[in-house]
């Protein structure tokens, strides 16, 4: 079965453990025509970037089973994955979480509640897709 959709949209990695903020990022990202799947803890998210390679990944922070920055470390560290770029959205706020992140290799660094033109502005320039 051919799935025009899937061929053309860019797919996205949510890795976030609250349903009702997973569902608004799917409902925001599917409305730009973005696809999207998900992880919902920190050891699932390099096995779900295998299973479906993606075009970025929204990582949170408070994640369980050790965290967003152990996921990106994770991802960062897979030699197949770890070109893929990586924006932090998390309600973890402060300085020296934005420094730990973008140290550690994250494109952008979103503030929860996150508004959606800087959202997608920056999901534009992580991938490098004009604006």
């Amino acid at each position: 079965m051919h799935n025009n959709n899937l061929d053309c949209n860019k797919k996205i990695l949510i890795v976030e453990d609250d349903p009702d903020v997973r569902l608004g990022m799917e409902i925001r990202l599917q409305a730009n025509h973005y696809d999207t799947f998900f992880a919902t803890d920190a050891p699932s998210t390099v096995p779900e970037a295998r299973r479906h390679p993606p075009d970025l990944i929204l990582l949170d922070l408070g994640l369980p089973g050790g965290g967003g920055f152990t996921a990106m470390e994770n991802v960062k560290a897979a030699q197949d994955l770890a070109e893929i770029p990586i924006i932090i959205v998390s309600g973890r706020t402060g300085h020296e979480n934005r420094a730990r992140a973008l140290n550690a290799g994250a494109k952008a660094f979103l503030e929860k509640p996150v508004d959606n033109t800087e959202l997608m502005g920056a999901i534009r320039r992580a991938m490098g897709q004009s604006i």
